[in-house]
């Protein structure tokens, strides 16, 4: 029955990524690009000093929402987890070294993309009686496409939101913990499923406070350790670095010299898989991240705009990258075991980050190096795509809703562990790819709202 399924799915997904998904990414970056005159260029700067300018692991409990930082360490948890590990291990070994650079594409428009989501998110936020802060797509689709339109739109996203990021998506997170720590450790995935039900569990509880507080903390600390060891590879395979930015340029535009095929067939594998990936990676177009920088404070929604470009540059042109970086230099360049384009017996997306730092660091430190890094990657993005969910939820039943919510989603991230790789990682895609579609209209309708963001918040004050 999973067969089946799974090819079922697959089918879906290889149309929605080959024939709409490209197009919409590119054409929602494209278009706030031009219409921005490239903010992503000419703001990045200003985005970079409000991010780094007042940095703080303790950004203290909010009266309401969250501090900038923390709205966008949440924005990151969900941007930086399996995406940048094992998901950009499987666009190489189906797309090649080439579709690295079709995910940078996909990135650097992405930042215009993420730029107008956030000023949205914060423009269209409300504050109900209780003084709780809500937004994000659904509210702003609402803002785009008044009446029954409009809401059944907003429901279309909420519900592939809820399925893609609150129930499968935590599969998918979950499942690679899971896989790795038993590769890893020898522990038995079953019961690393228990432990994480149980310590997802009490975050979950802690409510919008408690996730700001781990994530602001666990955010930058997980970054850290993980490019520390991705030099350490890097400085090890110094003479190497320049065939590896050869291949990533050469072969995304050859592919089919590394991945076998006709040319045609090999370049739409490897754009496709670098726009699925990237879209998976930094979450840009897809309407996730809006959920957590419509919480920040601040006084205008620009000023979160520009912070939340910075997020799709960290994930994708820092953490993806040295990761990938990682993974042609020591298997793709000279003696390297994939050298040739031909795939190991052995070899997979599930495995290929640790065998390309086992080179370095020795097969057993390596593999127990990244499934570390990759626990606290794919944890962050569990506990961001949860609150996520549970906004949507709220928008579609009311508040009574969020403990069935709770609930089911620790029963989901508790399956993942135990679940087939492979079918939990189409379904994700599927509803991923469904998520875009909602949102990028709803984007395209709203530009005049994010040409006038650097206006204070009418609707929705500073909190």
């Amino acid at each position: 029955m999973q067969e089946v399924l799974l090819k079922i799915v697959a089918a879906i997904n290889s149309y929605l990524s080959d024939y709409i998904l490209i197009f919409l990414l590119v054409g929602v970056g494209l278009f706030y690009s031009i219409k921005t005159r490239f903010v992503q260029v000419r703001c990045f700067g200003e985005g970079m000093k409000k991010v780094f300018g007042n940095l703080s692991l303790r950004g203290g409990k909010q009266e309401k929402g969250m501090s900038s930082f923390q709205a966008l360490a949440t924005a990151i948890a969900a941007q930086v987890g399996t995406g940048n590990i094992v998901g950009a291990s499987g666009a190489i070994l189906t797309g090649g070294p080439g579709a690295i650079f079709w995910m940078w594409v996909i990135a650097f428009f992405g930042m215009a993309t993420i730029y107008a989501e956030a000023t949205l998110a914060v423009s269209t936020r409300k504050v109900d009686e209780n003084g709780n802060v809500q937004g994000g797509p659904a509210y702003y689709i609402t803002t785009a496409f008044k009446g029954k339109f409009g809401k059944f739109l907003a429901g279309f996203f909420s519900v592939a939101l809820i399925l893609a990021l609150g129930f499968m998506g935590c599969m998918v997170q979950s499942n690679s913990i899971g896989s790795n720590i038993e590769s890893a450790f020898g522990i038995p995935s079953w019961v690393v499923g228990i432990a994480l039900v149980i310590i997802c569990a009490a975050i979950f509880l802690g409510g919008v406070r408690r996730l700001a507080s781990v994530t602001e903390k666990l955010v930058p600390v997980m970054a850290v350790i993980f490019l520390i060891g991705g030099l350490v590879i890097l400085a090890a395979r110094i003479k190497y670095i320049p065939a590896t930015f050869g291949m990533i340029f050469k072969y995304a535009f050859q592919p089919q010299a590394i991945i076998g095929g006709a040319f045609g067939a090999a370049i739409k594998s490897a754009i496709s898989q670098g726009a699925k990936r990237g879209l998976f990676s930094n979450e840009a177009g897809m309407g996730s991240t809006p959920h957590a920088h419509a919480l920040a404070n601040v006084k205008t929604p620009h000023d979160q705009g520009v912070v939340a470009m910075i997020g799709v540059f960290i994930d994708t042109f820092i953490v993806l990258t040295l990761n990938a970086l990682v993974i042609i230099s020591t298997l793709y360049t000279k003696d390297g075991v994939l050298c040739t384009g031909v795939i190991p017996d052995g070899i997979s997306k599930a495995n290929l980050a640790q065998t390309a730092f086992g080179t370095i660091f020795g097969s057993s430190f390596g593999s127990i190096f990244v499934a570390i890094c990759l626990f606290f990657f794919a944890f962050s993005t569990i506990l961001s795509w949860n609150m996520f969910g549970k906004t949507n939820i709220e928008w579609l039943f009311g508040k009574k809703a969020v403990p069935v919510y709770t609930i089911i989603a620790l029963v989901f991230i508790f399956l993942g562990t135990v679940a087939q790789n492979d079918l939990v990682w189409e379904l994700t895609d599927m509803f991923n790819n469904i998520m875009v579609i909602p949102n990028a209209i709803a984007l395209f309708a709203l530009s005049g709202i994010v040409l006038k963001s650097k206006e204070p918040v009418n609707d929705a004050p500073r909190l």
